[in-house]
């Protein structure tokens, strides 16, 4: 039976020393998870700025003036070059978001036909298009989409002060409807929007109690884009975003952690603790949306110092080999991860 938190419990939680947090975390990441595993996921932007919601972190957004070049969507025959790409790469779930409040009954066709093109190269598919209706929910699971993101970002009382032009309940009731699909649940957060801890406490507490906890919880960190009016915003610190991470592994034990926006600017050390307090997924790719990513090149090289491999390759090795367990034959997996 789901664990139903309170309030109380995970305020307890982020008065607890980072360490204790850590400890915890990475015992219960271990319960369901091979802790050397990552999934990995390549993020496109489908169709590019001219929003119309207000989001103060966006670059996306109309109603902010920042070097942002708008884009059309973008032809199918180069969405799925880019798939393709990303599935070379590592990657074993592509991800695709459109800068829209909410996709036209004239969109369907072209998305639908693109979820299943991706499927058949052997991928997960996932795609963030702002609310849908149950009608558009289910013509999206019926072509195989298998994630929807629509990010909760904060708690309800600091969404108030960030956005203006869609309500929190709205968000809710789109989480509802992609449940209620058979689509599974991607839903997380961005720190360093100028929340207080008791916020991400919130945050939490509204994903972990969901009618279906998230399959996976991006947590974002803010990615001070100038022309917006976050652009000056305080960064969190590094220990604060380590520890938001742990208690998202103690409280959702079973979903995929990923660190999403901000991890460019992240520190290898800072990464590496992440992973340790269960984050086991990210992004593969230069670009997240419109904001700037890790290179490829260089998650290679930290997996490496970190004995961690792509969960794609890996099942690919595994596929290769037939039989083999990695806890008991140390040269399968040294040859999985170079």
């Amino acid at each position: 039976m789901k664990r139903k938190w309170k309030l109380e419990e995970v305020n307890l939680l982020f008065k607890k020393p980072l360490i204790d947090l850590i400890y915890t975390a990475q015992n219960i990441h271990r319960k369901y998870f091979n802790p050397s595993e990552m999934q990995i996921s390549t993020l496109l932007s489908i169709k590019t700025g001219l929003c119309p919601e207000d989001c103060q972190y966006c670059a996306q957004s109309s109603r902010y003036k920042t070097d942002l070049k708008s884009e059309k969507l973008l032809n199918i025959k180069k969405v799925i070059a880019k798939a393709q790409h990303a599935k070379n790469a590592g990657s074993n779930r592509f991800c695709m978001g459109a800068a829209w409040r909410n996709p036209k009954a004239k969109d369907m066709p072209y998305l639908i036909k693109i979820i299943k093109k991706i499927k058949n190269m052997g991928m997960e598919t996932c795609m963030t298009l702002g609310s849908i209706n149950i009608e558009q929910a289910k013509q999206l699971f019926d072509a195989g989409l298998d994630f929807y993101n629509h990010n909760l970002d904060t708690s309800p009382e600091m969404y108030k002060k960030i956005i203006t032009t869609r309500t929190y309940e709205e968000r809710l009731h789109t989480l509802e409807i992609v449940s209620q699909s058979g689509i599974k649940v991607c839903s997380g957060g961005i720190l360093g929007l100028g929340e207080n801890t008791t916020d991400r406490a919130k945050l939490l507490l509204e994903l972990s109690n969901l009618k279906k906890i998230p399959d996976s919880v991006p947590i974002n960190m803010l990615v001070k884009i100038p022309g917006t009016p976050m652009e000056n915003n305080t960064k969190i610190h590094d220990f604060d975003f380590i520890k938001t991470i742990a208690i998202t592994r103690i409280m959702m034990p079973k979903s995929y952690i990923r660190l999403s926006a901000g991890r460019e600017h992240m520190y290898e050390t800072m990464q590496a603790m992440c992973f340790l307090a269960g984050a086991n997924s990210i992004f593969y790719g230069c670009k997240l949306l419109t904001t700037t990513n890790s290179s490829q090149k260089k998650d290679k090289k930290l997996f490496k110092k970190l004995g961690i491999y792509s969960k794609n390759a890996f099942l690919n090795y595994v596929n290769h080999k037939k039989k083999f367990n990695i806890n008991n034959n140390i040269n399968y997996y040294n040859a999985a991860i170079n």
